[in-house]
């Protein structure tokens, strides 16, 4: 680690600790050559598979593009934020336990639905109407009923 106020590479940890759950980890270092003091934190830094569109493109899993899609069809509904920063973690553990360097956008898109579906069935349906492309109302009242089910 170098020293952010004189670049040096040799520091020392002087003491650690576990924050944000657990899933970080804080230190304080001090420089060896000028003494001064900073803070570090570590994350685990996990693999996440890249998604394959519909049209064949390959492209980076998104965490923001995930969560804003999960914030879009709940919109207006209530439900905690801490719930849907749950459900994208429920969703990226579920990516990353596949095991595979790449997923179809298909099977984001029925966890996502999944999702909804625990969160709120309102969410769940707006976010099927658009993800579905749903032409009539025969198709929302299909959706409806397989949710009343």
């Amino acid at each position: 680690m170098h020293c952010p106020f004189c670049s040096a590479t040799d520091t020392k940890v002087i003491d650690s600790r576990l924050v944000a759950d657990g899933h970080q980890v804080r230190r304080r270092r001090q420089c060896l050559d000028c003494s001064e003091r900073f803070t570090t934190f570590e994350v685990a830094e996990l693999v996440m598979p890249r998604v394959i569109k519909n049209n064949g493109n390959r492209e980076p899993f998104d965490e923001d593009k995930l969560r804003g899609g999960l914030q879009r069809a709940l919109e207006k509904r209530p439900v905690k934020s801490d719930d849907i920063e749950r459900a994208v973690n429920v969703i990226k553990s579920k990516l990353r336990a596949t095991g595979e360097r790449e997923v179809p956008s298909e099977m984001v898109g029925n966890l996502v639905m999944d999702a909804l579906k625990e969160l709120d069935k309102v969410a769940y349906i707006r976010f099927a109407s658009v993800y579905r492309s749903f032409e009539d109302l025969r198709e929302f009242g299909e959706a409806i009923a397989k949710l009343e089910d």
